[in-house]
C-alpha cells in the first residue's frame, strides 16, 4: 500500500502524488472501499483510484534506477516494424505504451526515431501514428525520469543527452 506523499505511476495518468488514502470524500457515496486520492504532477485535477483496483499503479523509479536506465539506452534495441500497416503498428505501439515500463518506452522512442531518420533519408515524412506514439512515449518517460531525478520535465531530454555524451 502506498502512503501519502509517495510518487507513483498510475495508468495513463503518468506520475502522480498520493494525497490521501481512505474512503471517498464524497458524501453521497456509501462504500467501505478504500481509494488513493492522486494528484497528477503534469496536469491539474484529482484522480480517485481504488486501492485494490486493476489499473497498474507502481512506485516511480528511484534515482539510481533512472540513472541506470539512462546508461542502458545505447544497448536497448529497436523493434522491427517492417511491413506493418498503420493499424498493426498502432497496436504494437499501444502494447509498448501500456506496459508503462521505462525500458519499453525507450525502445519505442528509439524505434520511431530510427524510422524517422530512414524516412528523412528517403525524402519522406514521418507517419502520424509514429509521431503520436513517439510524443506520448516521450511524455511518459520524461515525466517519470524528471520526477525520479528531481528535475523539470522539460529538462529531461537534455539531461539524458548530456548523460549519454559523458559516457562516450
Amino acid at each position: 500500500m502506498f502512503r501519502i506523499g509517495d510518487l507513483v505511476v498510475y495508468g495513463s495518468e503518468g506520475v502522480c502524488r498520493v494525497e490521501a488514502v481512505g474512503k471517498l470524500p464524497l458524501s453521497d457515496i456509501k462504500s467501505d472501499k478504500e481509494y488513493y486520492t492522486l494528484a497528477p504532477l503534469y496536469r491539474t485535477g484529482t484522480v480517485f483510484a481504488p486501492v485494490d483496483g486493476k489499473v497498474l499503479i507502481r512506485p516511480i523509479l528511484t534515482r539510481e534506477e533512472a540513472e541506470a536506465l539512462i546508461r542502458s539506452i545505447p544497448r536497448i534495441e529497436e523493434v522491427s516494424c517492417a511491413g506493418h500497416g498503420a493499424r498493426m503498428l498502432g497496436e504494437q505501439y499501444q502494447q509498448m505504451l501500456q506496459s508503462r515500463d521505462c525500458g519499453d518506452l525507450v525502445q519505442l522512442i528509439k524505434t520511431i526515431y530510427l524510422k524517422q531518420q530512414e524516412a528523412q533519408a528517403a525524402g519522406k515524412r514521418t507517419g502520424q501514428v509514429d509521431e503520436r506514439y513517439r510524443k506520448r512515449a516521450e511524455e511518459m518517460l520524461h515525466g517519470e525520469l524528471a520526477a525520479a531525478l528531481g528535475i523539470d520535465r522539460d529538462d529531461a531530454a537534455e539531461y539524458i543527452r548530456r548523460r549519454l555524451e559523458e559516457k562516450e
